[in-house]
């Protein structure tokens, strides 16, 4: 049995005769009378009191309107549900980014929610080194990542321009400094990262290119962490410009010009170069796209040079 069947049948049933039900259904009433002999013939069962005019129903009748009510109201709900993912008044946009990473998607975020409010969004936590394999199955539509992801069925675009920026608390005698050289810093104590990186090993990579000691003495876990301790007091850091721009406003930490250290780092948005994309996750572009022209540097929507 199919659903247009099903509907034959309810009309008939609604109508109370083939007659009325095949006007109602721009159909003739042969036409009708065939459609429920053929859904008789299928079920094995009459469905109609052949003595009543009126479209009287069999037990078995009676049965199969329940069902065919619920199935026909399951295609009006799927329609529905198919229209509303497509205006935007329902749908899920599944991102992968880090603890960084993230901090560039809230006022992406902020804009996505004001204009598609009823679309939940879920950011997960994630490594970046694993984004492209979540994206390749599937557990995630979107990630930002902050390298060119080197397999060919991801593509991605610069999406945030982010420089590498040299804090100290504002005690620090440092602290007084505009600019200061890179060999300045042999005898500075580095609250560092734990976790091994391209951006630490390029930091490594320049302190031995001009021959100045790079002491890491604590290490901590989260770039959180590294700010709060050195706004207590404790050493210096090096950290995305991105993560300490409240702090640097609310004069919790000051930021010294390091010209050697001129460090950029790009974010960028990957997805599955070849998979569809959601409604909700083509409307998630357009709002970076428009993000990036309105507000201008660091925001940014360009194709990613491998």
């Amino acid at each position: 049995m199919d659903l247009a069947q099903l509907e034959t049948f309810l009309a008939v049933v609604e109508e109370r005769g083939f007659s009325r039900a095949a006007s109602r259904l721009h159909r003739t009433q042969p036409a009708v009378s065939h459609t429920i002999r053929r859904l008789e013939d299928e079920i094995g069962e009459p469905l109609f009191e052949r003595s009543s005019r009126e479209g009287t129903l069999t037990a078995s009748g009676e049965l199969l309107r329940e069902y065919a009510e619920r199935m026909l109201g399951l295609r009006r709900e799927a329609t529905s549900a198919l229209e509303q993912l497509r205006s935007l008044e329902r749908g899920r946009l599944h991102i992968a980014a880090n603890e960084y990473t993230c901090l560039y998607l809230l006022p992406v975020l902020d804009e996505f929610r004001r204009l598609c409010p009823h679309v939940s969004v879920l950011v997960e936590r994630a490594f970046a080194s694993r984004i492209p394999d979540q994206l390749l199955d599937r557990s995630v539509e979107l990630g930002v990542v902050t390298f060119t992801p080197p397999d060919a069925a991801i593509e991605a675009v610069s999406v945030y321009t982010d420089p590498v920026v040299f804090v100290v608390n504002p005690r620090h005698p440092l602290a007084r400094e505009k600019e200061v050289g890179i060999r300045q810093l042999g005898a500075e104590s580095f609250i560092a990262h734990n976790v091994v990186s391209p951006l630490r090993r390029r930091v490594i990579a320049l302190f031995e290119q001009h021959q100045t000691p790079l002491n890491m003495y604590v290490e901590l876990p989260s770039l959180e962490a590294i700010k709060r301790f050195v706004a207590m007091g404790n050493g210096v850091a090096l950290v995305p410009g991105l993560t300490v721009q409240q702090e640097l406003e609310r004069g919790e930490l000051v930021q010294v010009a390091v010209p050697e250290l001129k460090i950029e780092r790009q974010l960028m948005l990957a997805r599955r170069r070849h998979g569809s994309l959601s409604y909700a996750a083509q409307a998630f572009l357009k709002v970076l796209e428009s993000v990036a022209a309105e507000r201008g540097a660091p925001f940014c929507y360009r194709s990613a040079v491998s």
